[in-house]
């Protein structure tokens, strides 16, 4: 369906750093497309140390809203004005919404795009059943991990090797979170019945984060955060561990929806299959 844009587009965009690898702007351009709306999603990524100043230059609503990625997402809620109570609780946003006020309302779409992921692509796991280990102490893993604990999870590990940055997200979370160095991984992998890689090891094709996939038990569900490339060399090794799979890119897709609701004021079109879109943009063909 063709579309023009005018001078009273709606414009929503991405930003992070590096940003050339985001689909962001495949998946919301094809929907705004096909809903023939008069309006435009962006990527942008400013330097890391102006990214406040980035955001404040669009007070007042000269855009809709931006998406924030790495590494901007515990920033982008510290620059809100108002955020919703997962933002707060996640302590990243990976949504902005501009206000014609001048405020900034923050949002996190990051852990429902999550859970619905797992639900879609590992259907049979039980949040509630066994501890869960993510890899990685940014925002996408604090994000994570208070998803999960509303969900129900009874423990959950947080790996890295700065083990004060994990330490950092257990105190704010509660209880039920640990953090641990990448000494201690292997005993939590015998355990675990989710393995998540929160970090941004694996982009553009290089290795995952190391953990021997192996020593999980059978069923035990892995998931990696990055989507491109779609296999990554993490979910390779689970793949021969004989692991069930979740990938980023259907995280990516369900935590695009409410954002594309907040940008432009409607759901997008549901004829519009955004994952074969992005699979061809991959080059993997409808999966």
């Amino acid at each position: 369906m063709s579309f023009k844009i005018t001078g009273q587009a709606l414009v929503a965009g991405v930003c992070g750093q590096p940003i050339v690898h985001s689909m962001s702007p495949l998946l919301h351009n094809a929907w705004l497309a096909a809903a023939g709306i008069d309006g435009a999603y962006v990527p942008m990524g400013p330097p890391e140390d102006r990214f406040e100043a980035f955001v404040n230059g669009f007070r007042g609503g000269v855009i809709r809203g931006l998406n924030v990625t790495i590494p901007f997402k515990e920033r982008a809620l510290a620059c809100a004005d108002e955020a919703s109570d997962l933002a707060r609780l996640a302590g990243a946003a990976n949504l902005l919404r501009f206000r014609e006020d001048g405020t900034i309302f923050a949002d996190n779409t990051d852990g429902p795009g999550l859970l619905g992921a797992i639900a879609a692509q590992a259907p049979d796991f039980d949040v509630a059943a066994a501890p869960v280990v993510i890899l990685g102490a940014g925002g996408a893993a604090r994000g994570a991990a208070a998803a999960l604990l509303l969900a129900g999870a009874p423990k959950v590990g947080i790996v890295n090797r700065t083990v004060a940055k994990a330490q950092a997200i257990a105190d704010a979370l509660g209880g039920k979170v640990s953090a641990a160095g990448e000494d201690a991984l292997p005993a939590l992998l015998a355990d675990a019945g989710l393995v998540i890689n929160a970090t941004s090891l694996g982009l553009g094709g290089g290795d995952g984060p190391p953990a021997d996939l192996a020593l999980t038990p059978q069923g035990c569900v892995v998931m990696d955060m990055v989507y491109k490339p779609l296999r990554t060399e993490f979910l390779a090794r689970a793949q021969a561990a004989g692991r069930p799979m979740v990938d980023g890119l259907e995280m990516l897709l369900l935590q695009a929806v409410p954002s594309f609701e907040a940008f432009f004021g409607q759901a997008p079109p549901t004829d519009v299959d955004v994952r074969a879109v992005a699979l061809a943009h991959l080059g993997q063909g409808a999966k």
